[in-house]
């Protein structure tokens, strides 16, 4: 029984993390295309 309930906490612990990193990861690649943009942005400008 005890047993049954260290396997069931830990694997919500996972999902949970599995869950977070996602989302974080999504934020970071959504931060990096914004840089990309911005330096696209810059470097149009600058040869205009």
């Amino acid at each position: 029984m005890i047993k049954k309930t260290i396997a069931a906490f830990f694997a919500a612990l996972i999902c949970t993390t599995a869950l977070t990193a996602c989302n974080t990861t999504r934020g970071v690649g959504q931060d990096i295309q914004e840089g990309g943009s911005a330096i696209s942005n810059a470097a149009t400008n600058a040869q205009q």
